[in-house]
């Protein structure tokens, strides 16, 4: 008899040049979903789609493949590294089940690792960790592992340790695995399973993605010691990301957490105070940049929807409540200059346009002086805007200077009088 296999949502972090979409690359190949190693650096890796990101030679748009490890069916969500596009990692850790966590042997942890794992521990993902590029000159698994429960906190296992040393240092960490080895000397799956989801363990592996060392026993870790999320029986989504494909069309991006989601469905929804009810004309399964068209999809399973022209990054569906606002919030402000003789009010829509797909830009008309300012995260966001909008809709635009976004805050008790006749 055939057992139906467990589907996770898996998201793969790190802070930019850990080597993480190679080791996405090495995921896929290794489970077979692909027959041929890409790399970033030849720019023809599977998850670095679009042309921007080939030229940069870093991950700009979060993307997905499938794969299949064991008997777990894994939905992978590659997300930037880049701290600009921090954002954009945000939204799509509020659908993850888990998540792999990429350190670099040869820098240890980094000022963005601590960011994403801050995020993590906020959205309160289940995290594995593979220390990659471990083949070359750098610091030792030991002192490795040492950086990460002190920079990071506590959990952190070497599951490729003796079995033995392992069930140690799981002890430590969870105090059911120090009474479940008191007891019966030894650990089983069944036993580490709960304390990895409760995060109280963290895996760890170590290798070197590029030459797919430790690929496997990571691969076989995700089948081992993951569980399925608990599924609701109402139809409930979470959309986490809209774009759009080659022809223009309009993808919304959501995970099913309950019930089933079929083509042509009626969903319906708010948005900004104005209710809206539209269908779902297509389900499409995204691996890299091909799809495969379904008839519906269930819990635990990610889908670009078409048809849906509302529905925002964080909008709620069914049963599921609209999520939360980002933590990270745009840190700069730039002027938008038009070329000669443009319209003013259409590059504003094509910019809004852009908006909705990249909840990190805000778009602010300064009626009075005429004037779009956009704000964002950072110089390699603003070079990206100014490629799209070339790229997509044949506008030219150049920034004017940069300035900080200031938020004021009141850091001690003040008193006020006022007089008034």
């Amino acid at each position: 008899m055939e057992t139906t296999q467990k589907q996770i949502v898996l998201g793969i972090l790190a802070h930019v040049d850990s080597g993480k979409t190679t080791l996405s690359e090495a995921m896929l190949y290794r489970a077979g979903a692909i027959r041929k190693l890409g790399r970033v650096d030849h720019g023809d890796a599977f998850l670095d789609t679009d042309s921007l990101e080939k030229a940069r030679g870093i991950t700009i748009f979060s993307k997905q493949a499938l794969l299949t490890a064991g008997n777990t069916a894994i939905t992978l969500l590659d997300t930037p590294g880049h701290v600009d596009f921090s954002t954009e990692t945000e939204r799509t850790l509020q659908v993850l089940d888990y998540a792999v966590l990429v350190v670099s042997g040869t820098d240890g942890v980094q000022s963005h690792t601590e960011t994403l794992w801050r995020l993590l521990r906020r959205y309160h993902v289940p995290t594995f960790v593979f220390v990659n590029k471990m083949d070359l000159p750098g610091m030792t698994r030991e002192q490795l592992l040492t950086q990460l429960n002190r920079r990071l906190g506590e959990g952190f296992v070497d599951f490729g340790a003796e079995p033995a040393a392992r069930n140690e240092a799981l002890a430590l960490c969870d105090e059911q695995l120090m009474e479940k080895m008191l007891d019966a000397g030894t650990l089983t799956d069944a036993d580490i399973i709960p304390a990895v989801a409760r995060r109280h363990v963290f895996p760890c592996w170590f290798g070197a993605a590029l030459r797919l060392d430790g690929v496997d026993a990571l691969l076989e870790g995700l089948d081992r010691y993951t569980r399925p999320a608990p599924a609701l029986h109402a139809f409930g989504a979470r959309v986490f990301k809209v774009s759009q494909d080659e022809q223009g069309t309009r993808l919304t991006w959501l995970r099913v957490t309950g019930g089933e989601l079929k083509v042509k469905a009626l969903l319906s929804g708010e948005t900004d105070g104005e209710p809206w009810a539209e269908k779902a004309n297509q389900l499409r399964l995204y691996s890299g940049a091909k799809y495969t068209l379904t008839e519906a999809i269930g819990p635990g399973q990610v889908c670009a929807v078409t048809g849906l022209t509302h529905a925002k990054p964080g909008t709620g569906l069914g049963a599921e409540r609209d999520s939360d606002v980002p933590v990270l919030e745009p840190v700069l402000s730039y002027q938008v200059l038009l070329p000669e003789g443009a319209d003013v009010h259409a590059a504003l829509a094509k910019l809004h346009r852009l908006e909705e797909e990249e909840p990190q830009l805000h778009v602010v008309w300064n009626e009075t002086l005429g004037e779009i300012h956009v704000q964002l995260m950072g110089e390699v966001q603003l070079e990206v805007l100014r490629s799209l909008l070339a790229e997509r809709f044949g506008l030219e635009v150049s920034f004017g200077p940069g300035g900080i976004l200031y938020k004021e805050t009141i850091t001690e008790p003040m008193e006020g009088v006022g007089h008034y006749e």
